[in-house]
């Protein structure tokens, strides 16, 4: 068992330390079950870990890059009159500008080069984590989580390089809790207070849920592309897909109509998706529906 440092219980005024000590506690604190276990992750583990984190950082890098340029114009006065920024059309709109200082030429000039130089980067290593998704280590995951809503490649090779390993979840509170979307709890005696989500654990999962989350607040629909995802997989994975698109959309109608802000019913939504995405990886939740 190997046991988190930073999580062991210490005492405020305990000033001495020796190999004797230090052997006692911690086979009382294992006896006790007060040892918090980690799963460190393999090298390939890590180094797939890695390369979807990189992807993540390009992309915040690019919308870094964007909101530069953007800002840049609207201190000029100079607004984009088309319905969306950064299609064909605004790029086209972008390279006509022409400015009587050329210091601002050579501004415009920079930060299209950056943001372009960017987007190549990008793509070229949502190449690699595609091909991550082929991976025989993460093919399976990969696949089921396909067979959800607004997860498609991207987002599930993410998923299961995060997680990497479902059979220490022993239950789906406990990947809820990890990825720090149950809420906090500050109760005593007969009051029960909590508070908002602890936001603790793994933050990149969490992101992954709650913008997955926002796509569930639209009518249950299974369009051309998720059907082409779906095909040849299992169908108690099709079956708890649909029912997680059944009910994260029931369930945002009447959080939003009992005037919970949207916000804080789409994480409602991600904390239940997880649950669901729980149900679909884990292996004691698949025995269980096997029996």
């Amino acid at each position: 068992m190997l046991v988190a440092p930073s999580l062991i219980p210490r005492k405020p005024g305990e000033r001495i330390k020796t190999d004797r000590r230090d052997a006692r506690k911690l086979a009382q604190l294992f006896r006790a079950g007060l040892l918090t276990e980690v799963h460190p992750l393999t090298e390939e583990d890590e180094a797939a870990r890695d390369l979807s984190r990189a992807r993540d950082d390009l992309r915040e890098d690019l919308t870094r890059a964007r909101h530069r340029l953007s800002k840049f114009l609207l201190r000029r006065a100079i607004t984009f009159t088309g319905k969306k920024a950064w299609t064909n059309a605004h790029r086209r709109w972008l390279e006509s500008l022409r400015f009587d200082n050329p210091a601002d030429s050579a501004v415009v000039a920079d930060y299209l080069l950056a943001i372009e130089h960017i987007e190549q980067r990008l793509k070229s290593l949502l190449v690699h984590v595609e091909r991550l998704g082929h991976d025989p280590r993460y093919a399976k995951a990969v696949a089921t989580l396909r067979c959800f809503r607004s997860i498609d490649t991207l987002s599930a090779v993410g998923y299961a390089v995060e997680l990497h390993n479902f059979d220490r979840f022993t239950s789906a509170r406990r990947l809820m809790s990890f990825v720090g979307l149950i809420p906090g709890e500050h109760s005593s005696g007969e009051r029960r207070r909590q508070g908002s989500i602890t936001k603790t654990g793994n933050s990149h999962v969490r992101r992954l849920l709650i913008e997955a989350a926002w796509n569930y607040r639209h009518r249950p629909h299974v369009g051309a592309s998720l059907r082409e995802r779906r095909k040849g997989q299992p169908p108690r994975v099709i079956a708890l897909a649909d029912r997680a698109m059944l009910r994260l959309h029931r369930r945002y109608e009447r959080l939003t109509h009992r005037g919970v802000l949207p916000q804080k019913a789409v994480v409602a939504m991600a904390r239940e998706l997880a649950g669901f995405i729980w149900a679909a990886l884990s292996p004691l939740a698949s025995q269980a529906a096997a029996h």
